[in-house]
């Protein structure tokens, strides 16, 4: 049997490199680090080192489809797939960011979601059995969705809804704002917001065929949110640790072998919550 492996994108600094601290301690198998930045990333798994863990690195730009070709190749090559994928990456803008919010809104999405796509689209297939894929989403999609229009919360609660559906709704988000009628079109006038509305529909929609595809496979995927959190992205005022924001990630990520839930949930302090 082929040695286990989790990944995490986006994790040299912030909630994802908790996130590897804390598999490193309770994962029985490889875990690796991955940041755009070699530099940083090897930077990152020497402090982890010198705290005693063995997190092993892998480049990895999530919106640069040949670099998460590369790595799925390596994961083929030295593992036969992926027992866990924790797509942690994104960004966000800064409450007084200036930058023109068509602009924001198209930076936003690429990143947040269609990149994050990207990787669940070469990265599901070679999910191994009973393995676990956690997209990291936010509280902020759940406040989004409820200042939609009652025709868009609809569509994104729909149970038909396609991923290529739902791509054309981001699409028409980006679009809309470049327009300036994103507001009359029922979007809220948050980027980050709308973003992960799209994570964690994906996820719903992901998770809805591993289990028309592949139901014996035992794979759970959920989107999650890890709270307000002490981060350069969220700022120093947060409540949480980026270890207290790990927690619940790293809990869907370690759902034991035999659990059929959750699967296609939105999760906030372990619990699944309303969508």
């Amino acid at each position: 049997m082929s040695k286990r492996v989790a990944v995490v994108t986006g994790s040299n600094q912030g909630i994802g490199l908790a996130i590897v601290r804390s598999l490193c301690g309770k994962f029985q198998g490889d875990v690796y680090l991955t940041a755009r930045d070699q530099a940083r990333g090897r930077q990152a798994v020497e402090a982890l080192q010198k705290e005693g863990l063995k997190p092993l690195f892998h480049q990895l730009d999530i919106t640069d489809r040949d670099s998460i070709k590369k790595l799925r190749g390596s994961m083929l090559e030295q593992y036969g797939g992926v027992d866990v994928l924790i797509n942690n990456a994104g960004i966000a803008f800064k409450t007084d960011d200036t930058t023109p919010f068509a602009t924001q809104a198209e930076v936003s999405l690429a990143t947040n979601f269609f990149a994050t796509r990207d990787v669940c689209t070469e990265l599901l297939p070679i999910i191994k059995p009973k393995g676990r894929v956690v997209n990291v989403s936010s509280m902020v999609s759940v406040r989004s969705l409820h200042k939609c229009s009652s025709e868009l919360q609809a569509k994104f609660r729909s149970e038909t809804l396609t991923e290529n559906e739902l791509v054309e709704l981001m699409k028409k988000f980006v679009e809309d704002t470049k327009k300036g009628i994103h507001s009359e079109q029922g979007w809220p006038s948050t980027a980050y917001g709308v973003s992960k509305i799209g994570v964690t529909v994906l996820s719903k929609i992901h998770a809805r065929i591993l289990s028309r595809d592949r139901p014996a496979d035992g794979i759970l995927l959920n989107a999650c949110c890890p709270g307000w959190v002490r981060t350069q992205m969220a700022g120093q005022k947060a409540p949480k640790s980026p270890d207290e924001g790990a927690e619940t990630p790293v809990y869907l990520a370690l759902l034991p072998p035999e659990a059929k839930s959750p699967h296609g949930e939105y999760v906030s302090e372990k619990k699944v919550e309303a969508w």
